[in-house]
């Protein structure tokens, strides 16, 4: 008995084998598969919404590229892994979780925004989704074994938007098109209000004067006409958007907006029809130009804010030269695997994370550290895609490419801090939602009482009160200011990660360090070794080197450096224990380096035989039964430390410093920079305690840090300030990342802090103050629809251009 009595496969037609048993239910009945393959097609087309095509096809496919609709096999091609290589990457410990990056077309609005994400997060194996307002991209994580990328783009596609993987030279095409769109609808909208006015001047000066009734009449016609390019095409955009927004449920500020442009249009229309009454083809045509031309305004000082970013992504090259078997070839950056060698010429930019294997020259990370100094590279130093080769060629061992870049993740981090919205912008767009619900209710009472006093300008009343007190200003306030100071601060090498940074900055009172790799360079050199035991100081260093080879800790480059690669044991069992040192096996017997807390044998036998100065870090090297050595490390402060650490105490602010170094460094370093709060010796779990202690004292701590023993105090802090240098733990914990390395951008950061809430505040009081202050003129008829509509753009005029000045902090 075939399922649904079928005897042929319903979807391509060939015959059912006996037994198979491929049953999909379309459109509420069960039909028969030939084959698993046509059945997971069937299934896909239904997921998808696509039963129609089942209805609508007239013959059965003739070819197996006619077995899936057009619109779908799209659609499916971006499930295919080497689409996907160029714009998705995958979860380190799950291959099965991934991240997309997608432009979405159509955004014009945060209810855009709001939509999109609520409905992609629904749908089963949707992970997380993140969209950036700024930029339309959207971030996308989810569960392969749940949900396909097709079925997420078309539901994309369901809601009236378009997804496609984001290209940064393809992004900037489809900005100028949208760009040159404006500029066509802003001077449709202008030809046709400056013919407009003309006529209503006309109308306006008749009616004083004693125009005759025939010509009035044919002003009003010929009014008509030109206003209906404006109602019929360039407001199309505002319609589009209070459509969506009603069905979403979400009002946004375009549902007033459209409200006074068809009502207006209906109204006027009305009047010169029947010959007699006033027509508003002059407000409808100046509102519908003056809006069109603040949101071109404010979408332009949006699109800078996101320059930095757009510049960053356009660094890498789209080519690169290839070194196999000796031979050289030009080949696409994408098909590049770790491993792979590459010969960056002088002039060229790096086209993947890598690291030098042969050749010294000189680099430019400028866009990419705000770091103006070119960076010498030699064998063994890493380099960074979209960098800058300066002098000489370098030969490059590939490790990174594409998604898996550090160019890639800054990026990632970019778009996340701009897609998570500080308290005051969430509290700001739930302001502007309700005062869309206050409006359209005070714009009824409004009408009503009209109604009842006058009803002749019921209609004036009603477009000047839409109009005036139109939220646009209040929701841009805090996006504007944000996006300006981020921007801004990223040009000079400062990183926002989280949104709510800025906004926390603006209120921290403590600002608390960690010592190794942030007020010192982090790069402590083994000046001494003193062997202890029965083996010589070289059958030690190289122990302690190949132990090493599993910390991310700075002092692990310092043995190494000491080490050729080819000296270096295998290690079985290696453990890395933060904050106090690693242990493993060689040859059958277990070593252990590190401080005091590491092994109960390192107690520093002999350390007065060390020529170590104050500052500096003694470890021990000990096995199972003994200790062996003893090492000396230094460390030196950066240069710009002193000066941070007395201007924040000039400033009012706590400095505090954390370390699990030796009490012995600790205190020396604290006394040459002037700290007087300062604990040594403290694992993670410590610094963490002590960070809370502060917090509840009251105290809005910012923490500074570096490596990923201070990750667990980053991600506890307030707001958290990791070096550029650091480990990517510390980087993914932090909340601000000092690209440049630059003490003094911490304080940079602080007063940008600052400055962005001052602002803020500014634009607020300015966007709540015009509106409360125009909406009584408005409803007693003082103020015509014109004049609303010029006020309400200069409005958000005002707010635009006091945001863009934190472009100069």
């Amino acid at each position: 008995m075939r399922v649904g009595g079928d005897t042929a496969c319903f979807h391509c037609g060939q015959a059912v084998p006996p037994g198979a048993e491929y049953p999909v239910s379309i459109e509420g009945a069960l039909h028969g598969m030939c084959c698993c393959g046509c059945q997971a097609v069937a299934q896909a087309i239904v997921d998808n919404g696509l039963q129609a095509y089942y209805s609508h096809r007239t013959a059965l496919p003739s070819t197996a590229s006619e077995l899936i609709p057009a619109e779908l096999s799209k659609l499916a091609l971006y499930d295919h892994p080497e689409i996907q290589k160029s714009f998705v990457i995958e979860e380190k410990d799950a291959a099965h979780i991934k991240q997309a990056s997608l432009i979405l077309d159509g955004i014009t609005c945060a209810a855009c925004v709001w939509l999109n994400e609520r409905h992609l997060q629904q749908l089963p194996g949707v992970r997380a989704v993140q969209v950036n307002y700024g930029n339309h991209r959207a971030r996308i994580t989810w569960d392969e074994r749940e949900i396909q990328l097709s079925r997420i783009l078309r539901e994309i596609q369901l809601l009236g938007y378009n997804a496609h993987p984001y290209n940064a030279l393809q992004q900037e095409e489809l900005r100028r098109k949208g760009r040159s769109r404006d500029i066509r609808l802003i001077a449709i909208t202008g030809l046709s209000a400056g013919q407009v006015m003309m006529l209503a001047v006309a109308l306006y000066a008749g009616a004083a004067l004693g125009i005759e009734h025939s010509t009035a009449q044919l002003l009003r016609y010929v009014s008509l006409g030109l206003t209906l390019p404006v109602f019929l095409y360039t407001s199309l955009p505002f319609y589009i958007s209070a459509w969506r927004s009603l069905k979403s449920g979400n009002l946004n500020m375009d549902v007033p907006v459209s409200l006074a442009i068809i009502a207006a249009f209906a109204g006027s229309a009305w009047v010169t029809f029947r010959g007699e009454g006033v027509v508003y083809y002059d407000a409808i045509t100046m509102f519908t130009l003056f809006l069109l031309s603040t949101r071109f305004l404010e979408k332009n000082a949006r699109e800078r804010s996101v320059e930095a970013t757009e510049n960053l992504l356009k660094l890498v090259p789209a080519m690169a030269l290839r070194i196999r078997d000796g031979q050289q070839e030009a080949v696409a950056v994408l098909d590049l695997a770790a491993g792979d060698l590459i010969l960056v010429k002088p002039g060229e930019a790096v086209a993947a994370d890598g690291e030098v294997i042969e050749g010294v020259s000189s680099v430019d990370e400028a866009l990419l550290t705000g770091e103006s100094r070119a960076v010498t590279k030699e064998f063994g130093a890493p380099v960074i895609a979209g960098s800058i080769n300066l002098e000489g060629p370098l030969m490059i061992r590939v490790t990174g490419v594409g998604e898996n870049t550090v160019l890639a993740g800054i990026v990632r981090l970019l778009d996340r801090a701009m897609a998570e919205k500080p308290r005051l912008a969430l509290l700001a767009d739930q302001v502007a939602g309700r005062f869309t619900y206050v409006l359209l209710a005070l714009t009824l009472i409004v009408a009503l009482a009209w109604w009842w006093v006058d009803p002749g300008r019921l209609l004036e009343i009603v477009l000047a009160v839409l109009v005036v007190t139109c939220p646009c200003a209040l929701s841009i306030a805090a996006p504007a200011a944000f996006a300006a100071a981020g921007s801004h601060l990223l040009k000079q090498g400062i990183l926002l990660t989280r949104g709510h940074a800025l906004e926390t900055l603006a209120k921290v009172t403590h600002v608390v360090f960690d010592k190794t790799g942030t007020l010192t360079y982090g790069k402590p050199l083994l000046h001494q070794v003193l062997a202890v035991g029965d083996m010589d100081e070289r059958a030690c260093l190289r122990i302690a080197a190949s132990l090493e080879q599993a910390s991310e800790h700075p002092l692990a480059q310092s043995f190494l450096a000491r080490i050729g690669k080819n000296e270096l044991y295998t290690v079985s069992d290696a453990q890395n224990f933060p904050g106090k040192g690693v242990a493993g096996v060689i040859n059958g017997r277990r070593y252990t380096l590190g401080n005091r807390a590491m092994s109960p044998l390192a107690q520093q036998p002999q350390a007065d035989r060390l020529d170590a100065s104050p500052g500096a870090t003694v470890v021990c090297l000990c096995d199972e039964q003994r200790p062996l050595a003893l090492f000396a490390l230094s460390d030196e402060l950066r240069p710009e430390a002193l000066g941070l650490v007395t201007e924040l105490q000039q400033q009012g602010f706590k400095v505090s410093m954390l370390s699990g170094d030796s009490a012995a460094a600790v205190q020396h370093f604290a006394a040459q920079l002037g700290i007087t709060e300062f604990r040594s010796g403290l694992h993670p779990e410590d610094k963490l305690a002590a960070l809370k202690a502060l917090q509840a004292e009251g105290q809005v701590v910012a923490m500074v840090g570096d490596g990923v023993n201070d990750a667990p105090v980053l991600a506890g802090a307030d707001v958290s300030i990791a070096m550029g240098g650091g480990t990517q733990v510390a980087r993914a914990s932090s909340d601000i990342v000092l690209l440049s390395e630059k003490l003094p951008d911490i304080w940079r950061s602080l007063q940008a802090g600052r400055a962005t809430m001052t602002v803020m505040k500014q634009n607020f009081a300015w966007a709540a103050g015009y509106n409360f202050l125009a909406l009584p003129f408005a409803a007693l008829g003082f103020i015509p629809p014109w004049l609303a509509a010029l006020g309400m753009s200069v409005s958000s005029l005002v707010v635009v251009l006091n945001a863009l000045r934190l472009r100069q902090i």
